[in-house]
């Protein structure tokens, strides 16, 4: 690595770069929003905001791959922090709020995010530094800059600066809104579903493609193996478990009403044991790593002290330790503050001292594990894959666990409810910074490469974490007005949003506390999870194939309508990398798939957040169509061709155009 001189003055840090940022970050983060409340998963922001952002500076003066590295960070903090939508619709799901207090929503994810840019930093030498961890996403956007760059000898025939890279994000964008609007309208099908009877005992299944650009390009993005794991969840869950349990506990209604039924009132369970037993799998491999990286970040910290700033290098010079810890205790003061408002406003009042100690030492010392234990995994399969939502099913089991042994023998049975509220609270701000780790070190990784400053790229993760915190509390509440959120009191499930986390997570905190949670079917799944965990061990020794444990689990969990949507995504995006790599344009081909699937995930993502913003206004369920019922059978064809069509142009497009920036 050329590392400059500490005197060198370069652009780095700017007001440019940070407004850049900020703009991104909104766009994003509004994505990332609603395309996670929909299908359960998020994206990585972090090479899309370079591309745009090298577009932006490459037509200013002095700009720097530094700058733009700026830039990337910022955005790529706020795109990660919407994972809280995994937690925080649990208090609306739950019947507990009905909207989102912007305030308070804000300070969760502002207090939690600074916490996880404050984590990370004693944790950046140990995991990045004196690592050997592969950081596929930093390593990757890193590339992207450096290639890009204005100052790089390779600039000019580049795929991001040359322009081709932003003309997959936007091409990618457009169509998915194009046709996402065109959806609305209902001429095109929302989805090709079928569902049916199996035998004679009233047993069902089904299947559900739903015509989404979105999904399609998350298959792209997280995988072959990801997405066959996906598949082989959902055979799981809809080939075995939903007619076995149909059978066990008869509905009914329609072949669909009971399936559906039968999927979320059992299956999801059996799949949140899988999940949970994965993610324990991976906290166990993490153990001694972590350990021994805590020590080396120890030891790096007094050969510090003992030296002179001047001395080291540029790419060594953090936040320092002490700033680090005064703002960490400063955070502590507002998370005792909300802690505290929401007991008294949720009845707990008589236990406010309790619960705001017990909560502060819990986010204090429960923050600090998850983000050494969600820093690992991004460094070791990415931030995308990093299995966040095992996370918060943990945080939420140990959260309602201490609430039931410590609080719940002193206070009166109908404050069951209050307690499973207060337990979802705590639980999102200790997600915020879980969300916030699981990328941050991706972000240091890739400025260590690019020669970046770790303090001005610190700074730059706590500005971005504020904006996305702006950002958050209204998107979501103009979501829930608009659709609700699957399984609230009140809502239409018909055109609820899934936020399949969220709905899990409040699920199994109501289940601890209140006693009534089926452990049969998390056994069941627990041990399903055991079981893949041997499978992909013994296939990770004998062949290049990968059997994700998570992600089978995710398969299972999840509906079909999202999960086999992103099963053919990853079938399509790995063929499309086996013919780029036969090429000597290989890597610059696949280059383009990335970006032109990260367009695909905006455009829809962004203009669902625009049509939740008509429905929410006009009052109407479908206020874009312009066909009724009857039109169903045709636009499920129309719909389907238009889609394929739409895939087969656009990739042989990609092609050609990685072949003329070889």
């Amino acid at each position: 690595m050329n590392v400059q001189s500490q005197g060198a003055k370069r652009t780095e840090f700017t007001l440019r770069g940070l407004i850049i940022g900020i703009v991104i970050t909104v766009v994003f983060t509004a994505a990332n929003v609603f395309f996670g409340l929909k299908a359960g998963l998020t994206f990585a922001t972090s090479i899309p905001a370079a591309v745009i952002s090298m577009a932006i500076l490459r037509a200013m003066k002095n700009s720097t791959v530094q700058e733009n590295n700026i830039v990337q960070t910022v955005a790529s903090a706020a795109g990660t922090l919407s994972a809280i939508i995994f937690v925080l619709p649990g208090l609306i799901i739950i019947g507990w709020w009905n909207g989102f207090p912007f305030w308070m929503s804000f300070g969760i994810c502002a207090t939690g995010g600074i916490l996880g840019v404050m984590y990370t930093i004693p944790l950046r030498r140990a995991l990045v530094t004196d690592s050997d961890l592969p950081y596929p996403e930093g390593v990757a956007c890193a590339e992207v800059l450096k290639v890009g760059s204005s100052n790089s000898a390779e600039a000019a025939e580049s795929v991001e600066s040359g322009g081709a890279g932003l003309k997959a994000v936007i091409v990618g964008s457009i169509v998915s809104a194009v046709f996402y609007v065109i959806v609305k309208t209902r001429v095109f099908a929302e989805a090709v579903s079928d569902y049916f009877r199996v035998g004679d005992r009233g047993a069902a299944t089904g299947f559900d493609f739903s015509l989404s650009f979105a999904l399609f390009a998350v298959g792209h993005l997280v995988g072959l193996w990801v997405g066959v794991a996906m598949l082989v969840g959902a055979l799981i869950g809809w080939g075995w478990a939903v007619p076995h349990f149909l059978l066990l506990h008869p509905e009914a209604g329609s072949a669909a009403d009971a399936a559906q039924a039968t999927w979320s009132h059992y299956v999801r369970f059996v799949g949140a044991g899988t999940i949970g037993v994965a993610a324990i799998w991976t906290l166990a491999k993490l153990v001694k790593p972590v350990i021994s990286g805590l020590a080396g970040a120890m030891a790096a910290s007094r050969v510090r002290k003992a030296g002179k700033l001047e001395t080291l290098p540029r790419t060594e010079h953090d936040i320092p330790i002490g700033v680090v810890g005064l703002i960490t205790a400063i955070c502590l003061v507002p998370v005792a503050w909300l802690l505290g408002h929401f007991a008294n406003v949720s009845g707990l009042g008589s236990h406010t001292a309790l619960l705001v100690i017990g909560g502060v030492i819990f986010v204090l010392v429960l923050s600090f594990l998850v983000s050494a234990v969600c820093g690992y995994m991004a460094g070791l399969i990415g931030s995308s894959n990093s299995p966040l939502s095992g996370i918060g099913i943990l945080v939420v089991i140990i959260a309602a666990l201490l609430l039931v042994l410590g609080v719940k023998a002193m206070m009166p049975e109908s404050a069951g409810k209050a307690l499973v509220a207060f337990a979802l609270f705590i639980t999102a701000i200790v997600f915020a910074v879980a969300s916030i780790a699981n990328n941050n070190l991706q972000d240091l990784k890739t400025g260590q490469l690019v020669d970046a400053t770790p303090s001005l790229q610190q700074w730059a993760l706590v500005i971005g974490v504020i904006a996305g915190a702006v950002v958050i509390p209204p998107v979501l509440d103009l979501l829930n007005q608009a659709y609700g959120f699957l399984g609230a009191p009140g809502v239409d499930p018909a055109r609820a949003l899934p936020a399949p986390q969220a709905g899990l997570i409040s699920a199994l905190a109501q289940g601890v506390i209140t006693g009534n949670i089926d452990w049969s079917l998390i056994t069941i799944g627990a041990g399903i999870g055991v079981a893949l965990i041997i499978v992909d061990e013994l296939l990770v020794r004998t062949s290049r194939a990968r059997l994700p444990p998570l992600a089978v689990g995710l398969g299972i969990y999840l509906p079909t309508s999202t999960t086999l949507m992103v099963v053919v995504g990853a079938l399509v995006g790995a063929w499309f990398d086996s013919r780029a790599d036969r090429r000597p344009d290989g890597e610059a081909t696949k280059q383009l798939g990335v970006l032109l699937a990260s367009g695909l995930i905006v455009g829809e993502s962004l203009l669902g957040v625009v049509v939740a913003a008509i429905v929410a206004i006009s009052g109407k369920q479908t206020p874009l169509a312009l066909v009724g019922d009857g039109f169903d059978t045709p636009a499920i064809w129309i719909g389907g061709i238009v889609f394929v069509a739409s895939i087969v142009v656009m990739y042989r497009w990609i092609a050609r155009m990685g072949r003329g920036t070889a």
